[in-house]
């Protein structure tokens, strides 16, 4: 147990550049801390003692904002960084030397009793909503996640950059600003007829 504290730590240090020192990520990284319950209620639950485990999660949650399911498998070296709001399902696996972002969600794609959760495969970084398998050496990012980089190279033609990810909201509101613009130039030309029409009429 003391063993994987002590990765943990040193994960965290090789991987963010904000960590200064060991003491500090002991007492002040959530992640570090819900892999620490994790494995107690990982434990609990292979033991057959599943509502013990489930209330271990729960107080983790409680404490952390990280949701890790007790029958969850994650691998050594798992770092999540900013982890408020990440939840990990029953049925994942997580492989070695997974970073995983805050807001991360490895969902559940069914609901009967069955490998419904993804699996993420070693040296995988995932900064998005994950339904599907993910290979090792790959980087998810979206919502629904999908591989971008795959062994240092980029993968499909979509961009989808973590740094300057498409925002469907603004482009909606962009599509709607321009319509009403479209509507308010015909109002003004059905305005000017029916004054001309009026002018005509007069006469």
């Amino acid at each position: 147990m003391f063993d994987a504290l002590r990765r943990d730590v040193r994960t965290v240090l090789e991987r963010d550049p904000a960590a200064r020192s060991a003491l500090e990520v002991l007492l002040c990284y959530p992640g570090v801390h819900v892999l620490a319950f994790h494995r107690v209620a990982h434990r609990l639950w292979n033991w057959g003692w599943t509502t013990t485990a489930r209330f271990t999660s729960h107080v983790a949650r409680f404490m952390t904002g990280i949701e890790i399911h007790p029958a969850a498998k994650v691998g050594p070296g798992l770092f999540i960084d900013h982890g408020l709001g990440v939840v990990i399902g029953e049925t994942a696996e997580v492989g070695e030397n997974v970073t995983i972002l805050q807001g991360v969600t490895l969902g559940g794609t069914s609901l009967r009793r069955e490998k419904r959760h993804p699996t993420l495969g070693d040296n995988v970084g995932a900064g998005s909503v994950v339904v599907r398998e993910v290979p090792p050496n790959s980087v998810v990012v979206g919502v629904p996640g999908r591989v971008t980089y795959r062994d240092g190279q980029r993968v499909g033609g979509i961009d989808l950059d973590q740094v300057d990810l498409p925002d469907p909201v603004a482009k909606a509101i962009e599509q709607l600003m321009e319509r009403i613009r479209n509507l308010e130039a015909e109002v003004e030309i059905l305005r000017k007829a029916v004054a001309a029409a009026e002018t005509d009429d007069k006469k």
